[in-house]
């Protein structure tokens, strides 16, 4: 199984990205897809989450309303478009899939690619 985000880069504060997040190696539509970012010394954080359909997400609410996750089956592609984005913001973005339904837990999520790094300057 791999899991291969992409997308990340420097920004400036309010600036947009779009993260990419290529799956491999399982059956992506059965899976739960989700998003955590982690900054230096800080635990992993749940960013946002998108059942298997697409047909249902959940957010944290620090995100809720700029960021957006969606996802294509046909091409195993889980993305996070990213708006009015914030210094604090700045860390590395990683995309797990799991099985647990729509949760915010690190445990709840299998498999993790290796992380694409967000800066967003003043």
């Amino acid at each position: 199984v791999q899991l291969q985000a992409s997308g990340g880069g420097s920004v400036q504060a309010g600036d947009s990205l779009r993260l990419s997040c290529a799956v491999s190696g399982l059956i992506f539509k059965s899976y739960t897809a989700a998003w955590f970012r982690q900054a230096p010394g800080k635990e992993r954080e749940f960013v946002a989450a998108i059942t298997w359909s697409g047909g249902s997400t959940y957010y944290s609410n620090s995100v809720k309303g700029r960021f957006t996750i969606s996802r294509d089956n046909a091409k195993n592609l889980v993305y996070l478009q990213m708006t009015s984005l914030k210094p604090d913001e700045t860390a590395a973005y990683y995309c797990a899939c799991g099985s647990d339904g729509l949760t915010v837990r690190v445990s709840g999520y299998l498999y993790w690619g290796q992380g694409t790094q967000v800066t967003v300057s003043s």
